[in-house]
């Protein structure tokens, strides 16, 4: 048992195959755009995950670690949890709009038209969010962790800017999520 939970690929094998009987073997029809929303869901929670994991576990727990033991987080955790991170908000958002568009109402929510105005906002601060990841808090990260040359007080200026952005996304998650979740219209 151990064996095969050990095996991240074959953990994840087996929970596509689940999903293909409950999809196959228990609905007998499948929508037409069940992989995109279904990609979408799942890079979001791997997006958004990870966001909750830096701002309520990483941050709030680093001042207590030991200074020889900070090195694992900043060398190995943090940059491994930083690609996720970031590639989860490039595929939620391309997946997202590929919703929208295959389901035909991208533009009416872009534009906040009823009845697509709930998911449009959504929308809209998911990209926002995703723009903070990739413009703001990925370049700070890189020199606070020192994946980039940078002197002391270049990295805590951009560890305090990467902070400042996760947090904000932090504050931007709840009002997107309550639109995913709520939306009129579509999804």
């Amino acid at each position: 048992m151990a064996k095969f939970f050990g095996n991240l690929n074959a953990v994840l094998a087996v929970g596509v195959v689940l999903m293909l009987v409950v999809m196959f073997g228990v609905q007998g029809s499948i929508d037409h755009n069940w992989l995109l929303r279904w990609a979408h869901v799942i890079c979001g929670i791997m997006w958004i995950g990870h966001l909750y994991y830096f701002n309520f576990t990483q941050m709030p727990t680093m001042p207590k670690i030991p200074a020889e033991l900070k090195p694992g987080v900043s060398k190995h955790i943090a940059p491994a949890a930083l690609f996720w991170f970031r590639w989860g908000a490039a595929f939620t958002v391309f997946t997202g709009v590929a919703v929208a568009i295959q389901a035909g109402y991208a533009h009416q929510a872009f534009t906040l038209q009823a009845p697509f105005r709930t998911i449009g906002i959504g929308m809209w601060l998911a990209l926002i969010m995703a723009f903070n990841v990739w413009a703001i808090i990925w370049p700070n990260q890189k020199k606070a962790l020192g994946l980039v040359e940078a002197d002391d007080a270049t990295k805590a200026k951009a560890a305090t800017t990467a902070m400042i952005f996760s947090r904000t996304n932090t504050l931007l998650s709840i009002a997107m999520l309550y639109c995913m979740i709520s939306a009129e219209g579509g999804y």
